[in-house]
């Protein structure tokens, strides 16, 4: 019985740091090919930024972020980062950035208001990405041509992977599928957003929902969206609004809809005033990063995160995001762990 356990051990083990190889190829390999499709160069990233400025996001509205004190720095709290979408914009502007040139970064983040999931973790890494565009790409084909960039170096990233690790057959389809959140609503009216996704994604493989945080005809939003980064509510070609989406693909093992990234051309000036107003925060006109940018001093950019343990999760077919990182999780997970990377 001894023996037994030993050998049972020892073979987790051996499964866990094959796992820990695979992923740290994945990250590795991914992060390259999305610098070169998109034209981006890395950049080091903060874990926290000075609260109060407007840098920080909070993501669907609503998210709290952790909060500290720091020693030599009166009157003021810094706070973890939620993700970078506002920070990457002022360094595009920091550092010159030229259009069509971008930024990546290895971001990593806690979310304490995340509800815990075997998807959901408080613990948050991705790569985070930046470019800086021209007033004539704000406009859906050129948001569609980034996505299909992005989802091109997804499926390399997957077959780089099978040819070094065959029992992980590649299963992503060729092309992404485009659909606005409004037509969505129109296919599946009597379902809720995450069976909407759910139908979709397991219908097409892959897809690609516009005009997330848009007040659909039902009243009601897809999913929220922050009023001051990604820009929601400005009409596209389509008739539709928003310019911005999540990149959703069936995860066979889960049999769900399985959401990899979030991404969006930036509000400009117009399309941040309108937002704030929408959902009544106009008040964050005084703030740093809103002043910047009504001012006229922050560039036109494209940008979004690509989660890592997403999409390690996904191509390594596993059935818990601790199973591909360290964080924290409530003892009734713990217990029942397995492989997972628990703290």
């Amino acid at each position: 019985m001894v023996k037994e356990q030993m050998s049972t051990t020892v073979e987790t083990c051996r499964d866990m740091l094959k796992t820990e190889e695979a992923i740290f190829f994945i990250k590795d390999f991914f992060g390259k090919k999305l610098a070169a499709n998109l034209n981006l160069v890395n950049v080091s990233a903060p874990i926290a930024v000075l609260d109060g400025t407007g840098i920080n996001d909070d993501l669907n509205g609503v998210e709290k972020p952790v909060s500290f004190s720091v020693k030599g720095v009166k009157d003021q709290n810094a706070v973890i980062v939620q993700s970078l979408a506002k920070w990457k914009r002022i360094r595009l502007k920091e550092y010159n950035i030229e259009a069509g040139r971008g930024l990546l970064t290895d971001m990593r983040a806690i979310r304490p208001s995340e509800e815990l999931s075997p998807i959901h973790s408080v613990y948050v890494d991705q790569w985070d990405w930046e470019k800086r565009i021209s007033p004539s790409q704000r406009n859906l084909d050129f948001m569609k041509k980034t996505v299909k960039a992005i989802y091109q170096a997804l499926r390399a990233t997957e077959m780089a992977l099978f040819k070094r690790h065959p029992e992980f057959v590649p299963f992503l389809p060729e092309n992404i599928y485009f659909i606005h959140a409004e037509e969505l609503l129109r296919q599946f009216p009597d379902l809720t957003p995450k069976q909407r996704e759910y139908e979709i994604s397991k219908i097409f493989g892959a897809v690609f929902i516009i005009g997330i945080g848009a007040t659909l005809s039902n009243g009601e939003p897809h999913d929220g969206r922050a009023p001051d980064y990604d820009d929601w509510s400005s009409t596209n070609e389509d008739g539709y609004k928003g310019l911005n989406g999540d990149i959703i693909v069936w995860n066979p093992v889960l049999e769900k809809g399985f959401e990899l990234s979030s991404m969006g051309i930036r509000v400009n000036e117009e399309a941040m005033e309108r937002q704030l107003l929408i959902q009544g925060c106009t008040e964050r006109r005084k703030l740093l990063f809103h002043r910047m940018l009504l001012n006229h001093e922050l560039p036109l950019s494209i940008g979004g995160g690509v989660g890592q343990s997403r999409v390690c999760m996904l191509f390594l077919r596993k059935k818990h995001i601790g199973e591909v990182q360290s964080s924290i999780w409530p003892e009734s997970v713990r217990n029942n762990g397995g492989s997972l990377r628990l703290l």
